[in-house]
């Protein structure tokens, strides 16, 4: 994710709010993009293939920004060409708007930026790698990254660029497409639609800036705690929406960490009760009184407050979510929308009926029963990965809002998707340990664990207990 300070920023010190900053850059680093570190490049002799009057390749190659995925037909071929044309309409209009936001920044844009979209133009994958690789090291967003105040006027655009190429390289065409349209046909006109994840945020808004007519407003949970990402919003979409501004955001990290240091000093002041610190917070009481604050629970809390200061700022607005991590405090008056869920969607106790919840477990039971038909898919662990995230998630809805059954199917089909899935298999887990099937659970989880040992630190709470009435819900880890 990006970082919530500037370099300038940064520099100060003494000030409460930017200490808790200086210990979520880390965190938010790796929650934004969710993404590997890029390779350092290929090997020189590895090189594009000769092209065509149009800038195309004239045969595949490995190094293709669209990759042609085995077993490939003509329809696949075609989305190919189409995302491929997508791709470079998007970056063209990345980079003109990187141009634009120097300029009004009273700075030029970066050379080293400027190589990186005529490598994105050109579009050959290790090229376009290899100079990400650099640019992350200066970006001041990754853990051990510099921060360049020369690339902070552009970095927004450069890694909405950088994140909606990576989606094109890594999922089949076709899928991608399939993707992207179904959340974009699912959104009511106008309105405005809030990315979670990668391919949550960067699948639409490719799609979402080149399919022609008017485009939704499109933003992400992830980095509204960032005020590079604020500028980014406002320069998008400030003629369309209230946008956040810096006061949101430290009032944001302000209310929340008033709250944490709450619930820490209750936990250390009385052990033998229900602990109020959450499984992911980070939080510490120095000896010199500062208190920080880390880790990607804190972050999200802190996101959740920006954008439910979003939606308040907008309240003529319709919003609808696909979420990165559970944002529990918006569940109570959400409903289903295809695959995503509507925000603050008026009288939903009483449209989220019995009927709606039936309708959502039979919408991504049809889903599942497609993706499993289709090698492509089946064939594309991103492709897997995303639809059981976004099951999941409908199963987190359904059991936040009492439709227990219809969760635990969800979570099922969720795992059906993708097997080594421990959001799936933890949702499942609570619910059959919240329902009195303790034993059920455990067996579950020692079936899951034994298949896939890595994840074993995430249940130990489960596991440890020997299925006793009355066991600990587990610590679900992130994908």
């Amino acid at each position: 994710m990006d970082q919530h300070q500037s370099q300038k920023d940064r520099s100060r010190g003494g000030q409460r709010t930017l200490l808790i900053i200086a210990t979520l850059v880390g965190a938010i680093g790796f929650l934004m993009l969710g993404t590997r570190p890029a390779s350092e490049g290929a090997p020189a002799s590895d090189r594009p293939p000769a092209t065509a009057a149009d800038g195309q390749p004239t045969q595949p190659a490995r190094g293709n920004i669209v990759r042609h995925h085995h077993g490939s037909h003509a329809p696949t071929a075609s989305a190919e060409k189409v995302v491929a044309g997508k791709l470079r309409q998007f970056t063209k209009s990345r980079r003109a708007l990187a141009r634009s936001m120097a300029k009004k920044a009273g700075v030029g844009v970066p050379d080293d930026v400027e190589q990186f979209f005529s490598a994105l133009e050109a579009g050959y994958w290790p090229d376009i790698e290899a100079q990400w690789t650099a640019l992350a090291k200066r970006s001041g967003q990754y853990e051990h990254s510099t921060n360049s105040a020369e690339l902070n006027p552009v970095w927004s655009a450069v890694l909405d660029a950088y994140g909606v190429a990576e989606q094109v390289h890594e999922w089949p065409a076709q899928q991608l497409l399939d993707y992207g349209n179904a959340i974009l046909g699912s959104l009511k006109p106008g309105m405005v639609y809030v990315g979670g994840n990668d391919n949550g945020r960067w699948i639409p808004e490719l799609l979402n800036e080149t399919n022609g007519g008017e485009p939704h407003v499109i933003v992400t949970q992830n980095a509204m705690a960032d005020t590079r990402y604020i500028e980014y919003m406002n320069t998008l979409y400030g003629d369309r929406i209230a946008t956040l501004n810096e006061e949101d955001s430290k009032h944001a990290f302000e209310a929340y960490t008033a709250d944490a240091r709450k619930r820490l000093e209750h936990d250390q002041q009385f052990p033998e009760e229900p602990k109020q610190v959450k499984p992911g917070e980070q939080l510490k009481l120095t000896d010199d009184g500062r208190f920080e604050v880390g880790g990607q629970v804190a972050v999200m809390a802190i996101n959740e407050k920006l954008l439910q200061g979003l939606m308040a700022k907008n309240p003529d607005l319709q919003f609808a979510l696909q979420e990165s991590s559970p944002l529990q405090g918006t569940y109570a008056d959400a409903v289903p929308l295809g695959p995503l869920m509507e925000l603050g969607a008026k009288d939903s106790a009483a449209s989220f009926t019995p009927e709606r919840a039936a309708q959502t477990v039979d919408y991504w039971k049809a889903r599942t029963e497609q993706i499993l038909s289709d090698p492509e898919a089946t064939e594309s662990p991103y492709a897997l990965k995303s639809h059981a995230h976004d099951t999941v998630s409908a199963g987190n809805l359904l059991a936040a809002r009492g439709f227990i059954a219809e969760a635990e199917q969800a979570y099922r089909l969720a795992g059906q998707l993708w097997a080594d899935n421990p959001e799936s298999m933890g949702g499942l887990a609570k619910i059959l340990t919240e329902t009195g099937r303790q034993a059920e659970a455990r067996q579950l989880i020692e079936t899951y664990v034994r298949q896939f040992p890595d994840r074993r630190s995430g249940f130990e709470a489960l596991l440890g207990d020997g299925g006793k009435a009355g066991a600990p819900t587990p610590t679900v880890p992130k994908p």
